[in-house]
């Protein structure tokens, strides 16, 4: 045995190597978690909530629609009724917009619940054919709501 050579001196090109596919794939899997991270939001988080905030618009135009209904179902020949309700503040922590417009056929009128590109649309029951006017109007969530009829021009 000769002195001073030592059998277990280690290989530096294999080290290099080593190292440099350990930073290759960690960069490859760092770049798939960066694209998951990104896509996890979309798919996983914002479309059920968009699927929740679409039933409950449209539960809410149900409701208002079924108060209209109401509210004419009592309206005196002569006169005027005025009734307050209230509808959820906030829908997956944000505001909404309620508004009645015309529908598709000349009679209908249609309960729009909306929120930036989310949108619900309900039919208003059809009394449209009955009113002497057209029920219009609009709210937002926030606080008490009103719905007037007047005998001399619907709702």
């Amino acid at each position: 045995m000769k002195t001073g050579h030592h059998h277990n001196k280690q290989d530096t090109e294999s080290a290099v190597a080593n190292m440099i596919e350990y930073l290759m794939i960690s960069g490859v899997i760092m770049g798939l978690l960066i694209v998951m991270l990104l896509l996890v939001n979309t798919n996983i988080m914002e479309n059920p909530a968009n699927r929740l905030v679409y039933v409950a618009f449209t539960d809410i135009g149900n409701g208002v629609s079924t108060r209209m209904v109401d509210v004419y179902a009592i309206a005196p020949a002569n006169g005027t009724v005025t009734t307050k309700f209230d509808i959820p503040d906030e829908i997956v922590g944000k505001d909404y917009f309620v508004e009645v417009v015309p529908g598709a056929q000349p009679f209908d009128q249609d309960i729009i619940v909306s929120r930036g590109y989310l949108k619900s649309q309900t039919s208003l029951a059809g009394i449209g054919a009955s009113l002497k006017g057209t029920a219009t109007g609009n709210t937002t969530s926030a606080g008490m709501n009103t719905i007037r009829y007047s005998s001399e021009g619907g709702f």
